[in-house]
């Protein structure tokens, strides 16, 4: 009778062929997946048809081509914010659930008020960087930033804002600090109320962005005295920027997209690669295009775009402690 004498080389040699047996096809699997195969779902935190929505649709229309998978808007509102993390929170983190990102989801993670801290957010790509004039009305008496700032040294003037702890508060109280000026808020409830005010003199001045007041400033309705941004605009040559006067603030509204940390680092290249691919085309430059905006300085990849979100958390942490709104 043959018997087979098992060494103790032969023992651990045959626990290795086991165990590739055993992982190896898991594995083999894994790494064969294609990704993207399935669609992918667009998670925004506002309603249908409103900014975000669009932007996410235009972004969407390229590309569905470059990744080669359907993809779609899901609303879940509610919570400036929170109630979209909550819904990623309960999906998988594999790429297939993209959330669209503005401050507005700083803030509320910064004031606590989501279920998710800033460490969890990864950025995917930029789409959009829509920075901010400090405007005034063409019949205003203040005819540059240095006659708003030195009428503002010893009165505050009042000021619209879409809302408190906005973007456009945090705007003007980080401009306020560098300056020294007072300043009174009025919330409007939304931007395009914030500039039918200024329109109509119920407020003295305001801080729009290019998209929402370009028109007017161009056809001289509104004068802007300054655009919260290092360098000027190439279509608004003639407005000085808040740096030249000498006021280290920007401030602007972004838009982009994200998914949760623990997404598979090969995942989030591809769509971000995707996404950048296909914002860069004709078809998104000329969204940006009419908003007076260009992709040179909106579209940014993952690398960049994870970057300014965390410059930008911090920075409005910081404003909303100095607003008394956070401890």
């Amino acid at each position: 009778m043959f018997r087979l004498r098992l060494t103790r080389t032969t023992l651990a040699g045959l626990c290795t062929i086991f165990s590739l047996v055993v992982i190896l096809p898991g594995s083999i699997a894994w790494a064969q997946e294609k990704f993207p195969s399935k669609p992918i779902q667009i998670v925004i935190h506002s309603k249908y048809g409103g900014g975000t929505d669009t932007t996410a649709r235009m972004m969407m229309i390229r590309s569905r081509r470059v990744l080669g998978v359907d993809m779609s808007v899901v609303a879940r509102r509610g919570g400036s914010g929170a109630k979209a993390h909550q819904y990623a929170l309960g999906k998988p983190k594999d790429g297939y659930t993209v959330l669209a990102l503005t401050q507005s989801h700083l803030y509320t993670i910064a004031r606590g008020k989501s279920p998710l801290k800033i460490d969890d957010v990864v950025g995917v790509a930029r789409a959009m960087d829509d920075p901010t004039f400090i405007t005034v009305s063409s019949s205003s008496e203040y005819k540059s930033l240095a006659d708003i700032v030195n009428a503002s040294k010893t009165k505050a003037l009042n000021w619209g804002v879409a809302q408190v702890g906005g973007t456009e508060h945090i705007g003007l109280a980080q401009f306020a600090k560098v300056a020294g000026i007072k300043f009174k808020v009025v919330p409007f409830g939304s931007g395009a109320q914030m500039v039918q005010a200024l329109m109509s003199g119920a407020i003295v001045a305001t801080l729009p962005n290019v998209s929402e007041a370009g028109s007017q400033v161009k056809d001289g309705t509104f004068r802007a005295l300054a655009v919260m941004a290092e360098k000027r605009l190439n279509d608004y040559p003639n407005v000085p920027t808040t740096y030249e006067a000498g006021y280290k603030v920007k401030t602007s509204t972004t838009r982009g997209y994200w998914v949760l940390k623990g997404t598979p680092q090969d995942r989030i290249e591809v769509l971000s690669k995707g996404m950048v691919k296909a914002m860069k085309h004709e078809v998104f430059a000329n969204y940006l295009k009419s908003a007076g905006l260009t992709v040179e300085d909106s579209v940014a990849g993952h690398e960049v775009w994870t970057k300014h979100i965390k410059e930008e958390y911090a920075k409005a942490e910081n404003a909303l402690k100095d607003l008394g709104l956070i401890k």
